[in-house]
């Protein structure tokens, strides 16, 4: 990033505020919907050890899990200006091989958190209408009623996502705007009838009720609630600029802990054991203003789960760039950049959250699962900071170790308090194991795919290949012969492409090429270089993508011809009076596609990764469609992969005794 850039980033602006309002605090900014009420209710007998415990607890669970660790220390981890798991992990993944693990619990259990929190936060809004007068017999918690309009807002979500954001995307900041105004006016309203709540924010009513109250340490599984968005704040970094989100999260802090802080006051003036049902949300709200109250909630919900569903595309289109993922069909429905769509992930979200609603049918219920997702996912983003402060900051390490030491102690604490949900959500589990089991298999075959690549001196090989292009008895495979290599060094070679020019069925063409993909550690570089290793004749080109952008290989070659016809860098046409305009697009893609031999005899491992692997590849994109190639110009040679050859069969000769 330059320095310009660099300094575009950090400032805030009033527009990027108003974005930032808009995209990233969604989930967060909506859990004062859920958070108070399940404190309390998980607490039992209510009291003032409780209450102000509770809002202590929630104050100090901000202050150093969202402010402290992510707003001022994790956001500085900015990869070319984005954030997010995956780009921290592209930060500091040459300092260490088992980096990659962190980087895959974290992403899947990130990814396992898209399917609850549309479906808990559009619950909580629509359960507000059972405060409505008339609809108390209607808006029951659970009935069939709240559950059918719950599921019809989550399918019109996914259904919308085909388009994008852009129609709507500019609402959202203004809406979060008005959320987070009610949020504070709702909550001074009530603070003015007791001031002395604010002595709540004191930590040590947290201790007290840490230590006091009769399931005092387990209340941290509902505490945990209220910073369940914080990742959000970091996986947006690249959408708002850290600028923007340090200086929106004063007021949104402020929103929250005033709102926070008049629920407490409520509760305190009902001088009540029990909440008997009433959610402290919306009892706060004036009965006159508890539709338009209802239908902002609403609204905010549906943003929050917009920004994860949008954020859940993210991070799976940089796990297929980083080889963590099948590749899938990710469309672009805008020309914002980094908005994308990926239809297969779309729907897989939809289904787990209409599971999710069926299953638990209440907020109640459902918040009685959350949180042990996020707790993983933030242990694993601390496990990688340690290594961008300590190897990539140069911090000290007293300092680094200080840090770490803080937060494993509280997000360990937040985690155990969690574990005890795990009963209650086998249902998240299946889901999590089986998106991080999907990237450990498809990182670990490639690995072990990768090991069986051979390479060769292309040098000793380019007079043969002059020979063939210019033998007329050969008949032409193709005007232009382009071949995928792996191939970092450019004068090296796959073996196995060597063999398919020379040794089946000789491939006469006029002009070979050799094309590297290399995925770069900043997020959207698009560059290329270009070396003729035999004039006019063998030209190698590498593209320098970044890990977010979609590779077009084909569009991009054809880009590339042209630049250097029209540099004159490439005088094809003359060397070849065959060409002309019209053949010059006259390509072939040869492309190498493995399937696993039958010759193998693997470990217990490597059978379960690479039988997995090749199970999973039949419902990945090919190569010419994840690269952009057309049918029309693709030959597709398969290669058979013997990783283990079988040593002995075990099989004996019988030797027949002939008769007379």
């Amino acid at each position: 990033m330059d320095s310009s850039h660099s300094a575009h980033f950090k400032k805030a602006s009033a527009a990027g505020l108003l974005v930032a309002l808009g995209i990233i605090y969604g989930d967060i900014g909506t859990s004062p919907l859920y958070t108070f009420q399940t404190i309390l209710t998980d607490g039992g007998v209510i009291d003032k050890v409780l209450i102000y415990g509770a809002i202590s607890a929630i104050f100090w669970t901000l202050t150093l899990q969202t402010t402290f660790k992510y707003v001022i220390i994790t956001l500085q981890a900015d990869n070319k200006g984005e954030g997010g798991v995956f780009s921290l992990y592209a930060l500091v993944r040459r300092y260490g091989k088992k980096l990659v693990y962190p980087a895959i619990i974290g992403a899947g259990t990130l990814l396992a958190d898209g399917i609850i929190t549309p479906p808990i936060s559009i619950t909580s809004a629509i359960e507000g209408l059972g405060g409505v007068h008339g609809l108390e017999n209607v808006i029951v918690p659970g009935n069939t009623l709240v559950v059918e309009i719950v599921l019809v807002i989550i399918l019109l979500l996914f259904i919308f996502q085909r388009f994008g954001t852009k129609v709507v995307g500019g609402s959202f900041g203004p809406i979060m705007l008005i959320w987070f105004t009610m949020l504070s006016v709702l909550g001074l309203k009530e603070i003015v009838h007791n001031p002395g709540v604010f002595q709540a924010l004191s930590p040590h009513y947290a201790i007290e009720m840490l230590t006091q109250h009769p399931k005092g340490f387990w209340l941290l599984g509902s505490v945990f609630l209220c910073t369940t968005g914080a990742e959000a704040l970091y996986s947006d970094l690249g959408h708002c600029g850290l600028g923007n989100i340090r200086v929106s999260w004063i007021f949104v802090k402020s929103c929250l802990v005033l709102n926070y802080l008049g629920q407490g006051a409520w509760v305190l003036a009902q001088h009540s054991t029990s909440l008997h049902g009433a959610n402290p949300f919306f009892a706060i709200v004036p009965t006159w203003f508890l539709l338009p109250s209802i239908l902002i909630a609403t609204c905010a919900s549906i943003i929050a789960s917009q920004a994860l569903i949008s954020g859940s595309f993210t991070l799976i289109s940089e796990a297929i760039s980083l080889h963590f993922w099948p590749r899938v069909t990710v469309k672009f429905p805008t020309n914002i950049r980094g908005q994308i769509y990926i239809p297969s992930i779309n729907w897989v979200l939809c289904l787990g959250c209409f599971l999710v609603v069926l299953y638990f049918r209440t907020s109640e219920a459902m918040t009685a699962a959350y949180g042990f997702s996020i707790t993983v996912a933030m242990l694993m983003t601390t496990i990688l900071m340690f290594f961008f402060l300590r190897r990539v900051k140069h911090w000290p390490m007293w300092s680094v170790v200080l840090v770490l030491v803080v937060f494993v102690t509280v997000e360990s604490s937040f985690f155990v308090a969690n574990a005890v949900k795990l009963l209650k959500r086998l249902f998240f589990l299946v889901f999590e194991l089986g998106l991080i089991s999907t990237m450990y298999i498809w990182y670990h075959a490639r690995k072990i795919t990768n090991r069986f690549l051979t390479f060769d001196n292309i040098e000793p090989y380019l007079p043969r290949i002059d020979e063939l292009s210019k033998d007329e008895q050969t008949p032409k495979f193709s005007s232009q012969l382009i071949y995928l290599t792996k191939a970092n060094n450019p004068r090296q070679i796959e073996k196995r492409i060597l063999w398919s020019i020379f040794k089946e069925t000789a491939k006469r063409a006029d002009v070979y090429w050799f094309i590297h993909l290399e995925r770069t550690d900043e997020p959207y570089t698009m560059a290329y270089g270009v070396e003729e290793l035999k004039d006019d004749n063998v030209i190698r080109i590498d593209f320098f993508l970044g890990f977010r952008v979609q590779p077009r290989i084909g569009l991009m070659f054809r880009k590339v011809v042209m630049e250097m016809i029209a540099n004159k860098e490439l005088d094809i046409t003359s060397r070849f009076p065959s060409l002309n305009s019209e053949n010059l697009n006259n390509y072939k893609f040869v492309l190498m596609e493995n399937f696993l031999s039958y010759d193998n005899e693997f470990s217990v491992r490597e059978g379960f990764i690479l039988n997995s692997y090749f199970a999973l590849n039949r419902f990945a994109l090919n190569d010419s469609r994840a690269f952009g190639l057309d049918v029309n110009q693709t030959l597709v040679e398969k290669i058979p992969l013997v990783v283990t050859p079988v040593s002995s069969i075990g099989l004996k000769r019988v030797f027949y005794r002939c008769k007379d």
